[in-house]
């Protein structure tokens, strides 16, 4: 049977950078093929070879026996090569119509104005292939991150027959009810003969999904098109990084201190809802729930970046005043967005800058900045975390993902934050990375610190915390101890539609550590 594609000895080179050295991929029609590797490994790079991005130094593609040449995206478009990044390229303001048919020819009336009756009826018909129940005239913006994504697929599939679809951390920003619905589609894909390459660091969903699996390291393939059900997950992880990891998720388990912060009867402008919670020194409080439930909201209402309705903030016993992000971090707090590239980091600017942003007043005196002791403390994070970076003045955009959360981690523990929200930390980064932000967190904990920590990866939140608050609706349905702890518990609380919310005194009973 001849492979849908093969590339073959593929390298490619960046100034200083040995991208990719004679890497050989075989894809089969109607398969998942799943690409896996650290941040840096070239997956990307591969891809965007593929994709018509890139053009490789060396090599040779073929698709369907016969040799190709791809010189740009689209070229590999009329082959039937299409590829979703991680970052989705829709454009918010248009309607979902109008993003499905963005670059191609719009139907059009004899005037030659758009015939926008057969548009969305177009639209429509392509949505209800796909099982999507979505307005083609609703605008893209209103979309959830996993409506969005079927957009993207709808898009492809749409244009022309595919016959190979790139699909970069498609579940990253998604739920596990939309993972599943995601799946569906991507099995009715392989129905009609479609091929998807697969990248994901969540390996606990490549047995249910994928077929085989390639493995990349350095620039190299480790590992290839391994059927999928002959390996298990440490011996992936293990190819991936050279070495044995000893625990995906390596918690250390501290005595838990006394109160930092209390919560008590939170809500936002948005919500009628109240929250009551509290936190401990040297505690991991994790924040489980559907996307919607209201997690990050409740994260945002208590650091001042949106403004509450009711409610009061305790820090060590006292009543504080938090009207505004800068307030928040004057009582030592310090919140790590979700996306770091929107609204943690400047990406464009150097790495000391990134880590100094929040202390700069440390630095200036009479009006003038002093570089030398910023750069010094700068460099003092930077072998601390060990953030791979050529140096501290590399502009941040250049490293890669978990380097620039950790360039984050920085900027907090320059500062002496007390109470750390960390806002999916780990999101869209490699294994090893991962286990790196895992032992900061530990770390942080051991020194009295506490942390909050807001994951849509269950066995994460189950790994890494001391106990797990579980939200629906925007109210919090349960606190769980770490004996506690399981999946199925998890969810029955997050689907869980309850009159009332968790009251204080239901949250001492259920949530607040024995102490003996």
């Amino acid at each position: 049977m001849i492979p849908r594609l093969l590339m073959k000895d593929i390298c490619k080179s960046f100034p200083g950078v040995n991208a990719l050295e004679s890497v050989n991929l075989e894809v089969i029609q109607g398969e998942v093929h799943v690409l896996v590797g650290e941040n840096g490994a070239g997956k990307s790079t591969l891809m965007k070879i593929l994709a018509g991005i890139y053009q490789p130094d060396k090599g040779l593609i073929e698709l369907d026996g016969k040799r190709v040449s791809i010189l740009n995206t689209e070229t590999a478009n009329k082959l039937g090569i299409y590829m979703i990044h991680q970052e989705l390229n829709l454009v918010p303001e248009l309607s979902v119509a109008e993003n499905i048919y963005l670059g191609r020819n719009f139907p059009k009336r004899r005037n030659s104005l758009i015939d926008w009756k057969s548009l969305y009826n177009n639209t429509g018909g392509v949505l209800e292939e796909l099982s999507l129940p979505i307005d083609p005239k609703l605008k893209v913006k209103n979309l959830s991150v996993a409506q969005q994504q079927m957009i993207e697929i709808a898009k492809v599939v749409s244009e022309n027959e595919p016959k190979i679809i790139i699909m970069d951390e498609p579940t990253a920003a998604i739920t596990e009810k939309e993972t599943e619905e995601l799946f569906h589609q991507i099995r009715k894909l392989k129905r009609k003969n479609v091929s998807i390459i697969y990248i994901s660091h969540r390996l606990e969903e490549i047995n249910l999904i994928g077929d085989r699996i390639t493995i990349m390291r350095d620039g190299r393939v480790v590992g290839s098109s391994i059927p999928i059900s002959t390996i298990d997950k440490r011996k992936i992880i293990q190819m991936m990084v050279g070495r044995e990891i000893d625990s995906q998720y390596p918690k250390k388990v501290h005595p838990i201190g006394t109160e930092i912060l209390q919560v008590k009867d939170i809500s936002s402008t948005k919500s009628n809802d109240v929250v009551s919670f509290n936190l401990y020194h040297g505690e991991v409080l994790g924040f489980a729930g559907l996307i919607g439930a209201g997690r990050t909201e409740l994260m945002r209402s208590i650091f001042g970046a949106d403004k509450r309705r009711t409610g009061k903030l305790f820090i060590n016993g006292k009543e504080i005043k938090i009207e505004t992000p800068a307030d928040a971090v004057k009582h030592g707090i310090a919140f790590l967005t979700e996306d770091r590239k929107q609204t943690g980091l400047l990406l464009q600017r150097p790495v000391f800058t990134n880590i100094t942003l929040v202390g700069m007043h440390k630095y200036i005196r009479h009006l003038l900045i002093n570089h030398s002791k910023e750069k010094d403390d700068s460099q003092k994070y930077i072998a601390e975390l060990r953030i791979k970076t050529p140096s501290y003045d590399s502009i941040t955009s250049s490293l890669s993902g978990g380097n620039q959360q950790k360039v984050i981690f920085a900027r907090w523990l320059l500062k002496d934050a007390e109470i750390l929200i960390l806002d999916e930390p780990t999101r869209g980064i490699d294994v090893n990375a991962k286990a790196e932000i895992y032992e900061i967190i530990n770390d942080l904990v051991k020194s009295g610190k506490a942390i909050i920590l807001i994951s849509s990866d269950l066995p994460e939140l189950i790994g890494m915390s001391d106990r797990i608050a579980v939200m629906s609706e925007g109210k919090i349905t349960g606190i769980l101890n770490r004996g506690e702890f399981s999946q199925e518990r998890i969810m029955e609380l997050a689907v869980q539609h309850i009159k009332e919310p968790v009251n204080q005194d239901n949250y001492e009973r259920r949530g607040k550590y024995e102490r003996s």
